[in-house]
């Protein structure tokens, strides 16, 4: 079967990024003097940076606008992406494949777009993606609904049969594997909790992009996703 076309999250999955996130909400509090509730980032991974914000701001009484957290939270973050995000290894190898073979290539990100964009542009991959979609965008979180895959597929004409989501996080590999996608785990340290939940439920596990791509490119990405790069 042929693969057509790909979706790629963006933090954990392409970029070496969770980490800017996984102590955002926390030491955010922890500048005003407010100790965070222990799983504080389980509630905010799922969150869009300012519903992040709507958040500790109504469970922690903070005194400033969402604008004000957001804006004291969005430079930490603006100088990460502008200036110091890593792809992860083996990415731009595995897309340089992929790229070779035709595939078509989507980002669906949590991320705010101008944020995303900058990342993708600084870790050196932004030429291979056709585009981009946040969850921003189409109005739902990757835990809420699967439209941002849905969408991504419509825009690369393509179809489930012949699409593989690939996915760091447990939320949202559940979303894509409910709503029929094909989904090709990638191990982050963020998800460490969830991973024998996350082996069982996706069609692929790695622990690296590396592991795609170790082989003969003719054969990349061998026994994982098929004899090839394109096919399955």
């Amino acid at each position: 079967m042929r693969l057509r076309s790909a979706i790629f999250d963006m933090d954990g999955t392409l970029l070496d990024s969770m980490h800017i996130w996984t102590d955002l909400g926390a030491n955010t509090l922890r500048a005003q003097g407010v100790e965070p509730e222990p799983d504080l980032y389980d509630t905010l991974k799922v969150l869009t940076l300012r519903d992040g914000a709507q958040y500790c701001k109504e469970r922690y009484h903070l005194p400033q606008s969402v604008d004000e957290i957001v804006a004291v939270t969005q430079g930490q973050v603006e100088t990460f992406y502008h200036h110091q995000v890593q792809p992860k290894p083996g990415v731009v190898r595995f897309l340089s494949l992929l790229k070779m073979e035709g595939v078509a290539m989507y980002v669906a990100t949590n991320t705010d777009r101008h944020l995303a964009e900058a990342g993708l542009r600084h870790a050196g991959i932004a030429p291979y993606f056709r585009g981009m979609l946040t969850c921003g965008e189409v109005g739902a979180g990757k835990a809420e609904s699967p439209e941002i895959y849905e969408r991504a597929m419509r825009r690369l004409q393509s179809n489930k049969q012949n699409t593989v989501v690939f996915e760091d996080a447990l939320h949202a590999i559940q979303t894509a594997k409910q709503a029929g996608f094909r989904v090709c785990a990638v191990y982050d340290p963020s998800a460490e909790s969830d991973q024998a939940e996350i082996q069982a439920l996706a069609d692929t596990y790695i622990r690296s992009f590396e592991e795609l791509t170790e082989v003969h490119p003719a054969q990349a990405p061998g026994g994982a996703l098929g004899q090839n790069p394109a096919s399955l």
